[in-house]
Parts: structure tokens; C-alpha cells; sequence
């Protein structure tokens, strides 16, 4: 009984923060046109330059960003049509996306121990490790695995609005001890960052897997098989950027993973050693690419 009525407690609590949330529970309107879009299995590539083509920022960082190391992609690519056609719709998603978090994490309130830059850092290194796993196992969905990691830790922002005291009492408290930060938010704020992130996502109309891998990030043994792969993904990527100390890691600092975990991601230790090699290197990339 006590069980269920700290679960009902924790949900209230995550259904009022999300109410109160300002700017932040609103994405810009071309990336919520650009989510619609690529969710639709009969959209094309025309409807996503019809968009783009009328935010020329959008249009400039989608060239900057199809020109630069990270796609690797041979030759100057001119167009914004020729951009669409190589990166695919779910890539220029993840532009959309990516460039309105970089204004999320990096703008906002200034709460004691939380650095929005060092959180963005700390988010861009998930994706990245995320990416590179997913790319160690051989499957097509390292955009899929991007951006999963970089909105991982989206229910941070909403601590930062709606909870600053209680989110800096975590922050100091897990830096002293051994408890989890997951824990600790769950004993102080009476919901963690998973579950307010999940439930911004899903106000975001963001796909169900996605609002998944945000909500159990930290707790992907929770799922039932059919749904672990993706959330337990991103939870080896967030260890292995706690490890390599890129950005904000507290949230991961006493995390780990097993030898069943690399089994359910079908990863092994030698890949991950590979990919915390190649993580400053490659963030730092991903970094500029994305700057504002």
C-alpha cells in the first residue's frame, strides 16, 4: 500500500512541475513542426525543406553541420535540399532538436553547483557514446541512439525552473555521500529528473520510446525485456561519461554496469574501453558542431 500511494505522490508532484514550467515546456515551433513530420511514415523530404526553408538559422546550422567532420560526409554540400537527402529525415530531426537544447541547457536560472553548460556537455557525451555503442553493434539506428542520449537528462532543466533549492540540496548532498542521485532527488523532491524529463518529452509529443529511455535511464532493469534495449543503452553511455569526467556526471557518478548488461546491449568491454578512448575527442567535435 505504501508503495502505491509514494507512486501517486511522486506523480502528482510531476504532473504540477510540469504545469508550472515557463519557456521551457515550449519547443520552438518549426522543431515541433520538424518532430510532426518525421514521425509521419508518409512525409518526404520536400515537406522538411518546405519548413526549413523559412528559418534561415535553422537552414545555416543544417549546412554547417552536413559540411562538418561529424557525418564525414565527402565534398561542400550547398544546398539545403541536397543536406535533407544525404542526412536523412531523422538526422535533420536531431539538428532541430539539438539546436533548440543547446538554448535550453545553456539559458535559465542560476541554481548553486548546476552549470547548464556543463550539463550540455555532459548530455552531448551521452549522445555521443550512445551513438558510438550503437555503431559497435552494427545497427542503422545511431540517430535513434543520439538523440535518446542528449535528452536523457532533459527533467534537469525542469528541477532547475521549478525546484532550485531542492535540486541544489541534491547536488550537494550526492557529492558527499554514496546515495544516488536518482535517490536523492526521489527522498528531496519526491520525483527524480527521469520521470519529469519522460513527462516533458511526452508533452512534447517526442515518440514512446524515447519518453521510455528518458524515464528509466538509471533503472532499465525496471522494463520488460521487449522495451530495455534503448534505455539500457543510454544508461551504459551515461556511466562511461561519468567516467571519462565530460560535463555535469553526478547524476551517474555511482552508477555501473554488468556483465549482463553488455549481453542486453550485445557490446563488449573492449568496444566500450574503444569508445571512452574516443569520447573527449569526438564531444568536443559534436560540441562546435552544435554551438550556437
Amino acid at each position: 500500500m505504501l508503495g502505491i500511494q509514494t507512486k501517486t505522490n511522486s506523480d502528482r508532484i510531476v504532473e504540477s512541475a510540469i504545469a508550472k514550467v515557463g519557456e521551457i515546456a515550449t519547443l520552438p515551433e518549426v522543431t515541433v513542426k520538424i518532430i510532426e513530420i518525421v514521425e509521419n511514415p508518409r512525409s518526404t523530404a520536400r515537406d522538411l525543406h518546405d519548413v526549413i526553408k523559412n528559418d534561415p538559422a535553422l537552414a545555416s546550422r543544417l549546412l554547417k553541420v552536413v559540411n562538418s567532420a561529424f557525418y564525414g560526409l565527402p565534398g561542400q554540400i550547398a544546398s539545403v535540399d541536397r543536406a535533407i537527402v544525404l542526412l536523412g529525415l531523422s538526422a535533420v530531426k536531431n539538428i532541430a532538436i539539438a539546436a533548440s537544447m543547446t538554448h535550453l541547457f545553456n539559458s535559465g536560472a542560476t541554481v548553486e553547483g548546476f552549470n547548464g553548460v556543463e550539463v550540455w556537455k555532459h548530455s552531448v557525451a551521452v549522445a555521443v557514446a550512445s551513438r558510438l555503442i550503437t555503431s559497435a553493434q552494427g545497427k542503422p539506428s545511431v540517430e535513434e541512439s543520439f538523440l535518446a542520449g542528449l535528452i536523457h537528462d532533459l527533467g534537469l532543466l525542469v528541477q532547475r525552473q521549478v525546484f532550485p533549492k531542492e535540486i541544489a540540496e541534491v547536488i550537494a548532498k550526492q557529492k558527499i555521500g554514496s546515495a544516488r542521485f536518482h535517490d536523492l532527488e526521489q527522498e528531496i523532491i519526491g520525483a527524480d529528473h527521469q520521470a519529469l524529463g519522460s513527462a516533458l518529452a511526452a508533452k512534447w509529443r517526442f515518440p514512446t520510446n524515447l519518453c521510455t529511455a528518458i524515464g528509466y535511464h538509471h533503472k532499465p532493469m525496471d522494463l520488460a525485456d521487449v522495451n530495455r534495449e534503448l534505455p539500457m543503452l543510454v544508461h551504459v553511455a551515461d556511466v562511461l561519461a561519468a567516467k571519462a569526467d565530460l560535463g555535469f556526471s553526478v547524476t551517474a557518478m555511482h552508477d555501473d554496469y554488468d556483465d549482463e548488461t553488455l549481453d542486453i546491449i550485445q557490446t563488449s568491454q573492449s568496444d566500450l574501453d574503444e569508445i571512452i578512448d574516443q569520447l573527449p575527442e569526438q564531444v568536443a567535435l559534436t560540441e562546435s558542431v552544435f554551438a550556437d
